[in-house]
């Protein structure tokens, strides 16, 4: 299956700047299967060691950080000769070797000929114990779930992808009926690898959210496996609300929605924890919509989103009815799912400054986001309904601002707003 991430992944090969890069992502996103197939395909071999299961692994890295040791190491277990330009090295679930992560900077020092890539969970990543993390000397890239266009293409229409991605419209309004049937099935399946893959083989629905409830397990059982005991319950507390949080008008995260009298110092950790391990995305409120929108952002107001549309799904008990048949995938759930999929789409371009915006009780705007020093509005609609009083509101208070709009609507370009197809996120 194809991955946009692949031209980030050509460029850090070809970069004289190259340093050893981490993927970093949720758990189940697809990271082991990229790394091995870049591989496969950029390079004449590939060493893959897996931190987990080769027991041989925390001894290379456990006395010092003798280069010439540790790949000459790596070469008896994998029985390759690593040679540089030409050999991948693949550590995968390197948060498992205590010292691992602090061996990247010495391969960026003393080594930088050789190809490095890592990969492992962020939670194991970012809350690494007994080292210290290689500042300055990494690369980092962040995998997420498949996006609509990679499950166009694991569907077999990449020439749909390719008109919207050249931006095709009076083409694409030819086939707009399919589009929205296939965003249906991607609002259903979602974008985690092993569930689009099961999906375009056997077109098995039940199997589909079989999958996807035990990935949820497997996200539970990493709860109860890391997270200090005592948050184990407000974590699963958290992740359990999502469905109700985002099917109120108002999505704004209400710790009364928890349990009665639910206060924010209760369940501020076990949020973080859950943001670590890349469960969630937490958007912030801004004040005000200038430019670095972090200088008006309001920490205490905030909505949460899950990892994957999904799994989304599957954790509401939506089911294929509900999903795939009319369109109460857009619009049933208060518009839950399109606002949770345009956000999952924004994540995966690499878009990560991204809030909403309200004035009081009498105006919001869906989502903020700030790329290349710009500010965009955009406003969310799950049906073909283009008024959107709160986003005009914004644009006319900032001369010179354009608001993007997503809907079931066809595109359209206005002095103060563009309205795109839901589908061409």
């Amino acid at each position: 299956m194809k991955r946009v991430i692949w031209d980030e992944l050509l460029k850090w090969k070809s970069s004289i700047y190259r340093k050893p890069l981490i993927i970093r992502g949720a758990r189940q996103v697809g990271k082991t299967w990229l790394m091995q197939e870049f591989g496969r395909l950029q390079y004449e071999d590939t060493i893959y060691l897996n931190c987990d299961d080769e027991p041989q692994a925390a001894t290379i890295f456990a006395n010092d950080y003798d280069i010439d040791r540790i790949l000459l190491q790596l070469q008896a277990i994998s029985h390759i000769k690593p040679k540089p330009g030409k050999t991948l090295i693949i550590l995968d679930e390197i948060q498992n070797v205590p010292r691992g992560l602090a061996a990247l900077k010495y391969f960026a020092e003393k080594a930088p000929e050789y190809h490095v890539m890592v990969a492992g969970s962020l939670l194991g990543i970012d809350m690494h114990e007994g080292t210290s993390f290689p500042v300055g000397k990494v690369d980092m890239i962040t995998l997420y779930p498949m996006n609509f266009r990679e499950f166009l293409m694991a569907m077999d229409h990449e020439d749909w992808a390719e008109l919207i991605e050249n931006r095709k419209w009076d083409v694409l309004s030819s086939v707009e009926h399919k589009l929205q049937d296939l965003l249906r099935q991607y609002y259903y399946v979602g974008g985690m690898p092993e569930v689009v893959e099961n999906f375009v083989k056997d077109k098995n629905l039940e199997q589909v959210r079989h999958i996807q409830l035990n990935l949820l397990d497997a996200y539970r059982n990493d709860f109860s496996k890391h997270a200090p005991r005592e948050q184990v319950p407000r974590i699963n507390m958290v992740m359990k609300s999502i469905p109700s949080q985002l099917a109120k008008d108002n999505k704004k995260f209400i710790y009364g929605v928890l349990k009665p009298g639910a206060r924010a110092k209760e369940y501020e950790i076990a949020i973080q924890w859950l943001i670590d391990c890349g469960i969630i995305y937490k958007v912030n409120c801004v004040n005000d919509v200038i430019a670095p929108l972090s200088f008006y952002e309001n920490l205490s107001s905030f909505k949460i989103y899950f990892l994957d549309c999904g799994l989304l799904a599957a954790m509401a008990g939506a089911s294929s009815e509900q999903m795939l048949i009319g369109n109460n995938a857009f619009v049933g759930f208060k518009g839950a799912f399109t606002e949770q999929y345009v956000l999952q789409q924004i994540l995966s371009h690499g878009i990560s400054s991204i809030y909403f915006w309200t004035s009081g009780a009498s105006a919001e705007v869906d989502f903020i986001i700030e790329r290349n020093g710009k500010v965009e509005p955009i406003e969310v609609k799950a049906e073909a309904n283009v008024k959107a009083k709160s986003l005009k509101l914004l644009v006319d208070k900032h001369p010179g601002m354009k608001g993007v709009r997503y809907s079931m609507s066809s595109y359209k370009d206005q002095d103060w707003v563009t309205n795109y197809p839901l589908y061409s996120v």
